[in-house]
């Protein structure tokens, strides 16, 4: 646990650093440079900062072992973090898209050749940790890293929309179209609704694990073989299973021989708990319980 905590810190707090200087110089840069899909961009980076430093504070709860109070262990605060980023996101996408909507109504100003160059390298840089931090939440089934790695392909999106709009504004300067003038407000507006989108998949996955729902149905048919393979399992009664942060329960109910002894069915029930745990390292509990079957 202490190795995994400090990893998740140490991507937490990359995505912090980065994220700050990205803030500032998006901000200073769009704003000076006449670009509201970069300014915006900027805002959303903002965001970033702030959700990483979440992030940062709710890692060493959500790696607590269980205790007397939560018997389940704490991993659900992983959970909340990455709803908490979730709603972070949908506040800033309704934020920038009632910008770009009033700039509409401004005069149009086009912006500088260096707001270009600052989402570039913002999309390189967020692709890169994109990459990072999704391959370290996999390895370490984190979705409070997995959420920082999605706001970073926010950024991604968001940055490759801005580079495009400000292009868009500085072509129909040079070469007197009106309409492209406007490249850089509708660049804003799909930051936006990108932004928008990602937040919306953030709280769908973290209000279902919040309720509970149960693991996709492929691992269900894995985790129902292997039960299966065990000669003494007449039959699965029933099987659960439910993301916990980031590990899963299992609660099972089989049928076995109703002549077995109960030392036999302890000795079964270790066993397969002993198999899907060994076959699926992010299992942390297996309950299960055992029902009489009888040969007709």
């Amino acid at each position: 646990m202490g190795t995994r905590e400090s990893i998740a810190k140490k991507v937490a707090w990359i995505s912090v650093i980065s994220n700050i200087l990205l803030t500032f110089g998006k901000l200073i840069v769009g704003y000076h440079g006449k670009s509201d899909a970069v300014f915006a961009d900027g805002i959303h980076s903002a965001a970033d900062v702030f959700a990483s430093v979440i992030v940062l504070l709710v890692i060493k709860i959500a790696n607590k072992p269980a205790d007397k109070e939560h018997p389940y262990g704490h991993g659900k605060a992983e959970i909340i973090v990455s709803g908490m980023v979730g709603i972070v996101l949908l506040i800033v996408s309704f934020y920038v898209v009632f910008e770009g909507i009033v700039g509409f109504f401004h005069p149009i100003s086009t912006p500088n050749i260096l707001a270009m160059w600052v989402a570039i390298v913002s999309y390189g840089l967020k692709e890169f940790l994109y990459r990072y931090s999704l391959r370290v939440a996999k390895v370490h089934s984190s979705k409070a890293i997995e959420a920082i790695a999605y706001d970073h392909k926010a950024d991604i999106v968001a940055s490759i929309a801005a580079a495009g709009g400000v292009i868009l504004s500085i072509i129909g300067d040079k070469l007197n179209i009106h309409v492209l003038l406007y490249g850089d407000k509708i660049a804003s507006i799909v930051v936006a609704i990108l932004i928008f989108k990602i937040a919306i998949e953030m709280l769908k996955e973290s209000f279902d694990i919040l309720l509970e729902r149960n693991i996709d149905s492929e691992k269900m048919m894995d985790y129902s073989s292997i039960i299966s393979s065990f000669p003494d399992v007449k039959r699965i009664d029933k099987i659960r299973a439910r993301e916990h942060g980031h590990y899963v329960l299992v609660d099972l109910r089989i049928s076995i021989d109703h002549e077995k002894t109960i030392k036999e069915g302890h000795d079964l029930t270790r066993e397969i708990k002993h198999e899907l745990m060994k076959k699926y390292d992010n299992i942390e509990e297996v309950l299960i319980h055992l029902n009489p079957y009888y040969q007709y």
